[in-house]
């Protein structure tokens, strides 16, 4: 066995070419090598040759053919992520060093959920750019659905918020920062504001703004809702956009269910109002998920550093 992992490495350090990649991650994306050909400006028998070329130096079958047109065989999709690892890096090689020629000392794309948005995010972001002023830094927001795929795929170097569930931990690291809650809030002037020891009955007949179906937090809401009786809110709205929920909230008498650390600063300026009853679930880790550490670069390294500093001064 070792041999044979030594063999397929040697053939491909010598013999693999980035093309060949690209050609199968095309197939992937396409579902047909003719397609793909033609993405990559390559005639189809020669693209043919250049997947067997693969086949032979991997010895593994990588396409199985169908009356759809070609599709990955469990080592052809094994393959083609590793594909997509190996271009992300290149492609954030290039960028590092571009933002160097700029003046740039390097860069970090951080992926957020709602929870790390609003207070700890912006003061790692401080803390990074007092130390390295010419850091280049993104921040893309979304789910952990569509957040983790990139953060494997390596287009984003960090994910913050809500640690994910254990589908994900086999691939990758996981650094709790803090615990946080979720909280139930409503505008000022809700008909439940400032009442305090509510039962869940007082709040059932309002509307609720929830989030999506696929995340954590919108399963545990659900399955409490189907122990009180098989509860069904009058409507739900689904987002996460924290400024499009504080509006709707402002303007109805509606109850949104998000994380403490998220409405918290609201709280507290007089902006929103919590409601006076206890969410019974939704208690959960806040911290940083990445690949690994040699996959970090400085300006990486860096804002993970300022992530633990912002939790302890929270």
């Amino acid at each position: 066995m070792i041999a044979k992992h030594s063999r397929i490495v040697d053939r491909a350090l010598t013999r693999l070419k980035l093309r060949q990649l690209r050609l199968l991650v095309a197939v992937g994306n396409h579902g047909s090598i003719q397609n793909a050909a033609r993405e990559l400006g390559i005639s189809q028998p020669a693209a043919t040759k250049m997947i067997q070329d693969l086949e032979l130096d991997f010895e593994v079958t990588l396409l199985t053919r169908t009356n759809r047109g070609v599709v990955p065989t469990v080592f052809g999709d094994t393959l083609i992520r590793h594909g997509k690892l190996i271009f992300a890096q290149v492609s954030n090689a290039a960028q590092e060093l571009d933002d160097l020629n700029e003046g740039n000392s390097g860069r970090v794309v951080v992926g957020t959920l709602l929870a790390a948005s609003t207070k700890l995010l912006p003061a790692a972001i401080s803390t990074v750019l007092r130390d390295r002023p010419k850091v280049a830094i993104k921040i893309v927001e979304a789910t952990n659905e569509v957040l983790m795929p990139g953060l494997l795929s390596g287009e984003i170097d960090l994910v913050v918020g809500r640690l994910p569930a254990h589908r994900h931990r086999d691939k990758l690291q996981q650094e709790t920062l803090f615990e946080d809650r979720v909280t139930a809030v409503v505008g000022n002037n809700h008909p439940l504001a400032g009442i305090t020891s509510l039962p869940f009955g007082r709040i059932k007949p309002f509307g609720w703004i929830l989030p999506p179906l696929e995340t954590t937090l919108r399963r545990q809401i659900d399955q409490f809702f189907v122990k009180q009786d098989q509860y069904a809110p009058p409507f739900a709205i689904e987002s996460v956009s924290y400024l499009a929920n504080r509006a709707m909230l402002q303007a109805n008498n509606w109850i949104g269910l998000m994380p403490a650390e998220v409405v918290r600063v609201d709280i507290e300026n007089g902006i929103l109002t919590e409601l006076g009853w206890d969410v019974p679930f939704g208690q959960s880790p806040i911290g940083l998920t990445y690949r690994n550490d040699n996959s970090l670069s400085p300006a990486a390294n860096a804002f993970k550093d300022a992530l633990h500093i912002a939790a302890k001064q929270r």
